[in-house]
């Protein structure tokens, strides 16, 4: 064994970073459990979970720190989270975008406040159940996938602070979810066959357009969708029902799918097309963040746009220090405005950041035509 450490873990109430704090208890490391109260739902959460972050994950982290004979506490931070994760999920779908709130999540709420906790309390790093690996030595960390490429969530860490990466651990990352469920059975951890969550914690039914309206901010309603000529096929109730590459509730048919292609918050307006105009070639990429070196000017790297995606061979070229304007090599689908578009060299995360904007495979013009040229 390694020399014994003060870690703090924080426990979600799931299995994998239950399993996470029992293998380092296992381990003979001194152990604290940290849970943070994000989001207080109203309602019954059901038994067999389906969320996390809820008010029942709290109370089996609890039970898993009893278990374990390790202290547990709870660190509210639902303030935070509102403004940082819900506010900015409802401006998103206002503007016509799409969020990724467990990015913002990852990013803006549980790994700096529980890092300054974990040093508060003296320990030396701090432990997730995340399926990501850390390489390199000290100053020269490098984050990369986990091994399990089903779970992998690397996606989801590029916003961390680079100097962040000395001072935190992923027990689980070279495991796979059944290694992780073998290894919670072998500690009779109380959540062992807990169910993984599946939906976003504070939208547990999915109904995200229900939830911006429920938040009580003024919505833009109504509007027209249209074709690709700007032909009006339909009307609608709110852009923030809508998402780029969405075929289901459009209300009419055309003989042949049609797919959301883009949406103009200002205008209300919702573009549709058949699936083929949902390929875009070019996108602009904000608010970039680096986990590696900074390229001076070009880059050539993997580019993931959803979780779970594979990523696709593209060509960075700097903007400016927060925006980069990326080149697919092949016309890639669905580009979608508000999602992370994340950047790799192999299974290396190299950085990411939020796409702002997307342009048709098709089109002849472009609004950052004038970006740096490959």
């Amino acid at each position: 064994m390694s020399k014994r450490e003060r870690i703090v873990v924080a426990l979600s109430g799931g299995v994998d970073s239950a399993t996470c704090a029992g293998l380092l208890v296992e381990a003979g490391h001194e152990v604290v459990g940290i849970s943070m109260r994000l989001y207080n739902a109203k309602g019954t959460v059901s038994a067999s979970g389906g969320r996390c972050c809820g008010p029942r994950d709290l109370e089996d982290a609890r039970v898993v720190c009893a278990h374990l004979g390790i202290p547990f506490y709870v660190a509210n931070y639902e303030e935070e989270f509102q403004r940082t994760v819900i506010d900015d999920f409802v401006a998103t779908y206002q503007r016509g975008e799409t969020p990724n709130p467990c990015v913002r999540c990852n990013e803006q709420v549980k790994f700096l406040p529980l890092l300054h906790r974990a040093r508060a309390l003296g320990a030396s790093s701090l432990a997730t159940g995340h399926y990501a690996q850390l390489d390199g030595a000290p100053g020269k960390r490098r984050l990369r996938r986990g091994v399990d490429s089903r779970k992998d969530q690397s996606y989801f860490l590029f916003g961390m602070p680079r100097s962040a990466l000395d001072f935190v651990q992923f027990p689980l990352g070279g495991m796979t979810k059944d290694e992780v469920r073998t290894h919670a059975r072998r500690l009779s951890l109380p959540v062992s066959e807990k169910p993984e969550s599946q939906e976003i914690c504070f939208v547990p039914d999915g109904d995200y357009a229900a939830f911006v309206q429920r938040q009580g901010v003024a919505v833009q309603t109504e509007g027209d969708i249209v074709d690709g000529s700007g032909r009006v096929l339909g009307r609608h109730d709110g852009v923030h029902h809508f998402t780029v590459g969405q075929r289901r509730g459009l209300g009419f048919g055309l003989g042949t799918p049609q797919y959301v292609v883009s949406i103009d918050a200002l205008k209300r307006r919702v573009q549709v097309g058949p699936k083929e105009s949902l390929y875009s070639q070019r996108a602009i990429v904000t608010d970039v963040r680096w986990l590696g070196d900074e390229p001076s000017s070009v880059l050539r790297c993997g580019v993931q746009i959803r979780y779970r995606r594979i990523p696709q061979p593209a060509t960075l070229s700097r903007i400016d220090e927060r925006s980069v304007a990326v080149l697919f090599d092949e016309p890639e689908l669905a580009v979608t405005p508000g999602q992370a578009a994340v950047f790799y060299d192999g299974d290396e995360v190299l950085g990411g950041g939020f796409i702002a904007e997307a342009a048709p495979a098709m089109a002849t013009t472009w609004a950052a035509e004038s970006a740096p040229a490959p």
